[in-house]
């Protein structure tokens, strides 16, 4: 499923409505009765109830129009809030405007903060009229809103979102809620809380990422009419990680009756310090759950009694020059280990002496094998960002918001405010047009971007994943699946869907407060349910 920015998105109706012949006001009157059916389906019949629809200045409130006049067909009230003066509406929304009033649906008019300040007691008239309100539906702003919302606009969006204000009304967002950044998911001075939100012809990423699901509530993408062959010829890079994208990943490695552990692959993970056994410990726990052939664990030498103990199907190599942190000085048994491994994990619990930094940059600078670069390896990364070259083979970096925001040397606000360019920019800034750096940014609405532009977010995943440990898991799998012959962006997509449709499962079965553990042991149910 493509995500199209706000640009990307107009251009998919110009080349509907000149391209194809297809007018503007059935692309309108399409989302209209699609919105409608859609609440229909989730909320009931709309019989014998009001609707308070909040009518702004463009071709949203257009959508609002149509959506009102389907409503009144099907026997509710329709109530239209105007936020700008009526005559001001243009084109298919003015034509849409003329239809309503001949119709002599109500109207009101509230254009300055005195006005929008009398909206509750309105709202308490039409109550007391012994009618329920079916929903108060938001065609103020659409995807086109680049500025912040403010005045007497912004006032009313505060009001609609107080808890007071028709609490048990459902809040219906018309492609977009109104003050939701379209293409990064920020928001825009204040906007609507959604419950439900029908959005129009294809998904845009803001809805996916930062604030979007929160704002959105459940997404319904509807059918406008666009042609399949207007969608399918514009090189959009931003796609939705979804169950239909991973399931033919997972097909390409499924196992031959023939095949042994040798098959499917063997992984090297560089891991662990005294007091951060736990992050080596998952990471390689993530790679045999989801389906790695071997597994072999450098550690301090120190410490292998503990791995020893709790990786019982994994293989450990204690390297002697290192007794809590691994250092440099192992190097020679390092990079003997790394014969004949398809993959390397580095950095969950690795700590950053001085060391082991020297030893994570040598391996960055020199190893052709991928390699997966996660936690403190990203730290020694941020550190020396000013001797950082193009890698001489495939990088895969897993930041979190913070670690991003060490990495680009902004603050993890800004990181948060556009996560897509804040990944692009870090892919670029560490690939240097070698072509093959791909940078997972995780958090609400994982982004995955590759050298070549390329985006993929995530679907999967629920709150319950903000917990210690859960980045270790994910860094694993990822290794697992290139050992498993996946390339490096189609196993990041693979495995933060995984990951996090792991924690889907644990959160539904167990409600918050599952561990990383139990997410990398819910990996092989999931690959099997996929595969079925």
């Amino acid at each position: 499923m493509i995500l199209p920015f706000a640009s990307e998105m107009r251009e998919l109706d110009r080349r509907a409505i000149e391209e194809y012949g297809i007018p503007g006001m059935v692309l309108m009157e399409n989302a209209g009765l699609g919105t409608v059916l859609m609440m229909e389906k989730e909320l009931g019949p709309a019989d014998n109830s009001f609707a308070l629809i909040l009518i702004g200045p463009g071709n949203n409130g257009g959508d609002g129009l149509v959506i009102g006049r389907h409503l009144h067909q099907r026997g509710c009230k329709p109530v239209f809030i105007f936020l700008v003066a009526p005559e001001k509406l243009q084109g298919d929304a003015a034509t849409n405007l003329h239809i309503v009033q001949k119709l002599a649906l109500p109207l009101h008019v509230l254009d300055s903060v005195e006005r929008v300040q009398s909206f509750p007691s309105l709202f308490q008239q039409l109550i007391s009229r012994g009618k329920p309100c079916y929903a108060i539906i938001d065609g103020l702003f659409g995807t086109g809103l680049t500025r912040e919302i403010s005045g007497h606009m912004a006032e009313l969006i505060q009001l609609v979102n107080q808890e007071t204000f028709g609490a048990s009304i459902p809040r219906i967002a018309v492609d977009i809620p109104s003050g939701l950044h379209a293409d990064s998911g920020r928001i825009q001075g204040v906007c609507i809380s959604a419950d439900h939100t029908a959005t129009y012809g294809c998904a845009k990423p803001g809805q996916l990422l930062h604030h979007g699901p929160d704002l959105c509530g459940s997404l319904h993408v509807i059918d406008i009419g666009i042609p399949p062959a207007v969608v399918n010829t514009l090189p959009v890079q931003q796609q939705a990680v979804t169950e239909q994208t991973i399931v033919p990943s997972l097909a390409r490695i499924q196992r031959k009756t023939s095949s042994h552990k040798g098959s499917h692959g063997h992984l090297l993970v560089l891991a662990g310090s005294i007091g951060k056994t736990g992050a080596a410990i998952l990471s390689v726990k993530g790679a045999l759950r989801s389906g790695c052939g071997l597994v072999s664990l450098c550690c301090p030498q120190d410490l292998n009694p503990i791995f020893e103990s709790q990786l019982v199907e994994a293989m450990t190599i204690p390297l002697p020059a290192s007794r809590s942190t691994i250092s440099m000085e192992d190097l020679p048994t390092i990079e003997a280990q790394l014969q004949g491994k398809k993959a390397i994990v580095i950095g969950p619990g690795l700590g950053m002496a001085e060391a082991t930094a020297q030893l994570v940059l040598h391996l960055y600078r020199t190893v052709q094998a991928p390699m997966v670069i996660d936690a403190d390896a990203l730290n020694i990364l941020a550190q020396h960002r000013d001797q950082l070259k193009a890698p001489p083979g495939p990088r895969i970096f897993t930041p979190h918001p913070g670690e991003m925001a060490r990495i680009l040397g902004i603050s993890t606000a800004k990181i948060q405010a556009d996560r897509l360019e804040a990944a692009r920019t870090a892919c670029q800034l560490f690939d240097q047009s070698a072509g093959n750096c791909t940078v997972i940014l995780k958090g609400a609405g994982t982004v995955i971007v590759s050298a070549s532009g390329e985006a993929g977010v995530n679907t999967s995943g629920n709150p319950g994943m903000a917990t210690g440990g859960m980045g270790d898991v994910l860094s694993g799998i990822i290794g697992s699946l290139i050992c498993q012959g996946l390339c490096p962006h189609e196993a990041a997509c693979t495995a933060v869907y995984l990951h996090g449709r792991a924690g889907d499962m644990q959160e539904k079965t167990n409600g918050t407060g599952y561990t990383a553990t139990e997410v990398a042991d819910t990996l092989p149910r999931i690959i099997k349910d996929l595969r079925n």
